[in-house]
């Protein structure tokens, strides 16, 4: 079987060029996981210059390539599309000398990024142990971690590699990403093949920092000097290394960092960066990664109790480009796992940094399954608002679905005014006074014959206890997202 060649994107800031030994870029390795059909996996590494290189897949079905001439020290393969399965070996040969992978899958590669919360080790969840006692069980969904590292300028390769592809044991899961990990295995669980996660991510850092300058420019965003802040710093360092990859889908869990950096920017940086990325990944691996591919997020969770600071609201109601629920006209292919009902008041990290990082991961597999893998009949929406009637002294809120309701006197807020209300209007409580299968029905008293110009819910940093807020899905596993409406 013949295989094409394409150019690598961005030949730039190149590390190794100068290294005339043949070699496979930091990425590749023993155990790793290479995207399965209908998708093209891409190879690609480091060699003489003028060398003619041919790469050989053997295992349950055989490849061979037809060679490829290494310029400007580097050479590229794209392979014919494999089924999921392995092992497979994989040789890698010059005229002069051959490097090999042993162990390698073909399957889905999903990276995560974002900052600390998706950095949150597995060793650090609630039930640790029992989580790390399963992970051998688990031999087909592995785990590759880049380094934090920073550049100033766009790098072709990874300066350095925390965890090289590997199978998983307790010792590798214990500090590698929870959230990404146990996305990973509850999509293996459904899907019955090879999962490969791709953890490249760091605590404290805003979505600046992982946006090229091209998806800065789209929201007006100046390049700041604030380290760690410095725009496209690990875009360059620890995304841009990885285009030439072929990949499924990406996760990613941040923007804590945010809520006080550009906070009002972020509903058009974040999808902004989700174009880019789409674009990027799919121009460096030459077509193979889908243009749209999925890109599943976490609306964050909570902070600070009892405060009255609505940093935390206003960036949830951000993340989803000011619409309250994805995917949406502006985050097409996008799906969210609802964190608000899930505090941790006593975690030893700190609220910021809850523990249960279990349901998380369940939440976006739903959304995968649904958005990434068009499986039918799995809801992953909690309840939304299709309908808001005003009455003499009431508000219905009709939703989208059934619900599950416990009553509350404070989740939902009204704005008293005679002009339309926005983030910063003035709020008041809003008792439910009663509910049934699919509505809600909220009391407007608060006003005192004043107009009702707008109706919020949860609109808190920390809204509910744990899976306490009062409405959920019938079946009790989704929640409301926070909604704010004119």
């Amino acid at each position: 079987m013949f295989l094409t060649l394409c150019a690598l994107f961005i030949l730039s800031a190149c590390l190794h060029c100068c290294d005339a030994q043949l070699r496979l870029a930091s990425y590749y390795g023993d155990h790793m996981v290479l995207q399965k059909s209908p998708a093209r996996a891409v190879l690609w590494g480091y060699g003489p210059e003028g060398a003619h290189v041919t790469v050989s897949l053997s295992g349950p079905t055989q490849q061979r390539t037809s060679p490829v001439t290494v310029t400007e020290g580097i050479w590229r393969v794209t392979l014919d599309p494999v089924e999921p399965g392995g092992p497979y070996m994989v040789d890698v040969s010059s005229e002069t000398s051959t490097v090999n992978m042993t162990d390698v899958l073909f399957g889905d590669i999903w990276v995560c990024g974002g900052q600390s919360n998706m950095q949150f080790q597995t060793s650090q969840v609630f039930n640790a142990s029992s989580e790390l006692a399963l992970a051998p069980k688990y031999p087909h969904v592995r785990p590759f971690q880049a380094a934090t590292k920073v550049s100033e300028t766009e790098l072709l390769d990874l300066i350095q590699v925390q965890i090289p592809w590997s199978v998983p044991t307790a010792g590798v899961m214990s500090e590698f990403s929870a959230v990404c990990w146990l996305f990973g295995r509850y999509l293996y669980d459904v899907l019955k093949y090879p999962i490969g996660l791709v953890e490249s991510c760091w605590g404290g850092t805003p979505v600046e920092a992982w946006s090229s300058s091209r998806a800065l420019q789209q929201c007006d965003l100046a390049r700041v000097n604030s380290n760690p802040r410095n725009d496209s710093i690990l875009w360059n360092s620890m995304i841009h290394p990885l285009l030439n990859m072929t990949i499924y889908g990406a996760i990613w869990y941040q923007g804590e960092a945010n809520t006080g950096y550009h906070p009002n920017k972020y509903n058009c940086s974040f999808p902004a960066m989700i174009d880019d990325w789409r674009m990027a990944f799919h121009q460096g691996s030459c077509g193979q990664t889908d243009p749209d591919f999925p890109f599943g997020f976490v609306q964050l969770s909570t902070y600070t109790k009892n405060s009255t600071s609505e940093k935390y609201p206003n960036l949830r109601w951000h993340q989803t480009a000011d619409t309250g629920f994805v995917p949406n006209s502006r985050m097409k292919k996008t799906f969210m796992a609802v964190a608000l009902d899930l505090p941790d008041e006593s975690s030893p990290y700190g609220t910021i940094h809850p523990r249960d990082k279990q349901d998380v991961a369940y939440r976006l597999t739903l959304g995968a399954r649904a958005v990434a893998y068009n499986q039918t009949g799995v809801p992953f929406l909690g309840p939304f608002p299709k309908e808001i009637l005003r009455l003499p002294n009431s508000i219905v809120v009709h939703y989208d679905q059934a619900i599950s309701v416990t009553s509350s006197k404070d989740i939902y807020e009204i704005c008293c005014s005679k002009t339309a209300c926005g983030l910063n209007s003035l709020w008041v409580p809003a008792p439910i006074l009663s509910w049934d299968s699919a509505s809600v029905r909220i009391s407007t008293a608060s006003c005192k014959g004043s107009s009702v110009a707008g109706l919020r819910y949860a609109w808190k940093d920390w809204p509910c206890d744990f899976k306490a807020c009062p409405v959920y899905s019938a079946n009790k596993v989704l929640p409301a997202p926070p909604f704010i409406s004119n």
